[in-house]
């Protein structure tokens, strides 16, 4: 699995797009697919916001991540700023941030992507 992280609007997509020869049609949208289709994808794009739908219906991400078999994934960095009064977003940042563990700990390699830059954070590159 190859994992790509950054901001929102990086380049991530593009990144991949690129880099892995996907297609928009080959990209799973976390935000608005149904969670069986992120169990099925090559890749996947706005994890942090599949985390978010699964909270919601009281699905367990971090069990979900760990057996997620996926070719790439696409996760925004949200944890970096002001932390939020709403405990439901301080939930959602959390299992955010602990779904990013598992899946760079299982990650062959991991770009961080800014500005459109990548940068190989976890593995060689070929």
């Amino acid at each position: 699995m190859i994992m790509i992280t950054g901001g929102a609007f990086q380049g991530k997509r593009d990144f991949v797009k690129r880099r892995f020869g996907f297609a928009d049609t080959d990209i799973a949208d976390g935000g608005s697919c149904e969670l069986q289709e992120l169990s099925e994808a090559r890749c996947i794009a706005h994890y942090e916001l599949a985390v978010k739908r699964m909270l919601a219906e009281n699905t367990d991400p971090l069990e979900f991540t760990e057996k997620l078999n996926c070719s790439v994934i696409i996760m925004n960095e949200i944890g970096c700023g002001i932390i939020p009064l709403d405990r439901g977003e301080r939930e959602w940042r959390e299992m955010t941030g602990r779904a990013g563990c598992i899946l760079a700990d299982k990650a062959e390699k991991v770009y961080r992507i800014c500005c459109g830059i990548a940068m190989l954070i976890k593995g060689e590159e070929n």
